[in-house]
């Protein structure tokens, strides 16, 4: 059976970020991500995680100014020393919260300038060993222009491209249902091909990004795609819900008995 995380940057938004960890619980989540916690000390979200029984499956790391537009780093040569920076901070974070992988944000770049391929190249290996060096995976997601125009990592193939070509052992795809779906289709098969590398799963439906079950892809037979591809990592819920989180939990039903206790 899956193992599904509350995404709490989207999810249970009725609450104050610190409470939604209380929430998540309470609805039968035995872990949660969100894009970033760096607006809150790292002691109060391990102490929330603690408390609640919480696993923390994924978070990013420091993306510059996700407020003023900015999506990230690593494409972007002239910010390396940034970049550095935010893994240090990241890795803080990680330390209190146990995180076992933290997501690389590519940034806004021409992924056919060979600038900003090269930035890239070098930001990931050296991010990759970092994070690694603390026994931790660093992932990579391909995210579609339609939700993030211009994102430099716009393609899967690129991604697993560069992932086989690095060959380090922590450096895995973060492979989300809803982005291939909308980039390239054929969403089981590149699961199939794909599952060697993939260290993070995340659903959303297609294309109005909500619950799961409500979209043109059947998100069901792509769960138990993942338990008969033998995936045990877990498979984040960043969606939108449409009328309240609580509310549209249903399709939650059916796999919440199996979620508490998780593992790193």
């Amino acid at each position: 059976m899956p193992r599904f995380a509350a995404n709490l940057t989207l999810m249970f938004t009725e609450l104050p970020f610190l409470d939604r960890f209380a929430a998540a619980a309470d609805q039968g989540f035995g872990a949660v991500e969100f894009l970033f916690p760096y607006a809150h000390p790292a002691d109060a979200i391990a102490e929330r995680l603690a408390r609640h029984g919480l696993t923390q499956a994924l978070f990013n790391l420091p993306p510059g100014d996700f407020e003023a537009g900015e999506r990230g780093l690593a494409a972007l040569p002239e910010r390396f020393d940034e970049l550095k920076q935010g893994v240090a901070t990241a890795l803080r974070y990680a330390e209190a919260t146990g995180v076992g992988r933290l997501h690389l944000m590519a940034g806004l770049a021409d992924p056919n300038d060979s600038t900003a391929r090269d930035a890239y190249r070098r930001a990931v290996a050296w991010a990759a060993e970092a994070v690694g060096s603390t026994g931790r995976d660093l992932v990579l997601e391909p995210i579609n222009g339609r939700n993030m125009p211009g994102y430099f990592l716009n393609d899967f193939g690129a991604a697993a491209a560069l992932i086989r070509d690095l060959g380090l052992p922590n450096l895995k795809l973060q492979f989300d249902l809803y982005h291939c779906q909308i980039m390239h289709g054929d969403v089981t098969m590149r699961l199939r091909e794909l599952m060697p590398i993939v260290g993070h799963v995340q659903t959303a439906s297609v294309p109005a990004r909500h619950e799961p079950g409500t979209g043109e892809i059947d998100d069901a037979f792509l769960f138990a795609e993942l338990d008969r591809l033998g995936y045990d990592g877990f498979v984040g819920c960043e969606y939108n819900p449409a009328a309240g989180s609580v509310e549209g939990l249903s399709w939650f039903a059916p796999y919440r008995a199996g979620q508490r206790g998780n593992a790193r």
